[in-house]
């Protein structure tokens, strides 16, 4: 039996090239916990643990119910762990084929965007949205709820804003985010369009390989195989352009619920056309004039 501390290690949830999340028990509370474990390969890089402490730090600090919580941290074996609640119901990932229907998709993924949400407003940028961080705690009265997890990428709002190292997962990162461009709250709202796409068809919308493929994607490339509202909202969140997106999680998920509601989403911020709406003023400025395009801007014509 694997013990760190107090803690009882019984079953190996997940692991990647960092780290490896543990299904424990905390004997003294006696209650089941999750445990994650910096890899032995990296326990000696300070940058690396230094990296791995501050992602407790930072789910430490946002107090939100879609959060999942870190209530311990401590180093056995020179190997350093923090302790958070354990969630049951698996991941996002383990439903992400295709098959759920597309309310509960929809439904899903609303509380998806409403947990990073959550993130944004305690000014925490995640940076990796995907349906394996994304956890699914299904309660005692039958409901199903979404919690963010795994702030391994995770930056702080405050810090985004200049250039930064390139990290995440390709087919859910953002054109900018793969360029190392600045980035802000629209590169997680990307992440969601794309983990909704997954939820809806079962594979991302653009090949998203490696950071290339997702940098030089078309501007004007829509997901493919949607319809009516729901392709509206879903190719606003994928847009290539940041300013094309929802400006908030909040947003995309309002939207989402009224779809799935029967409702028509939130017109778009900029005309649907995959081009920056700078590019749309000044192309109205050469064809009709300074005075018409001003008057197009205004009315939105």
């Amino acid at each position: 039996m694997k013990t760190m501390g107090r803690y009882r290690l019984d079953a190996v949830e997940g692991s990647g090239a960092f780290a490896t999340v543990w299904r424990g028990f905390d004997t003294q509370l006696e209650t089941p916990v999750a445990i994650k474990v910096l890899a032995d390969n990296w326990s000696h890089h300070a940058d690396v643990r230094e990296r791995f402490l501050q992602e407790a730090r930072l789910l430490r600090a946002v107090n939100d119910p879609r959060v999942v919580r870190v209530h311990d941290v401590g180093v056995h074996d020179d190997r350093p762990y923090f302790v958070m609640d354990h969630v049951a119901g698996g991941t996002l990932h383990d439903v992400a084929d295709g098959r759920l229907a597309e309310d509960q998709a929809l439904e899903l993924a609303e509380q998806a965007c409403r947990a990073v949400a959550a993130l944004h407003a305690a000014g925490v940028l995640h940076r990796d949205v995907k349906p394996s961080n994304l956890l699914v705690d299904r309660r005692d009265d039958g409901s199903t709820h979404v919690l963010v997890a795994d702030l391994g990428s995770a930056k702080r709002l405050a810090e985004a804003s200049g250039i930064t190292v390139t990290t995440g997962t390709p087919a859910y990162m953002s054109p900018e985010q793969a360029l190392g461009r600045p980035i802000d709250e629209r590169t997680d709202v990307y992440a969601l369009g794309v983990a909704l796409f997954v939820l809806l068809t079962g594979s991302p919308p653009f090949d998203g390989q490696n950071t290339a493929t997702t940098a030089m994607r078309s501007t004007t490339d829509r997901p493919p195989g949607l319809s009516g509202p729901l392709d509206e909202v879903v190719a606003r969140a994928t847009a290539y352009e940041a300013d094309d997106r929802h400006l908030s999680a909040t947003a995309l998920a309002d939207d989402l619920r009224t779809v799935r509601l029967g409702g028509r989403p939130a017109s778009p911020l900029t005309p649907a056309s995959g081009l920056p709406l700078w590019w749309l003023v000044a192309l109205a400025v050469v064809v009709f004039g300074a005075s018409a395009a001003a008057t197009w801007f205004v009315l939105g014509l």
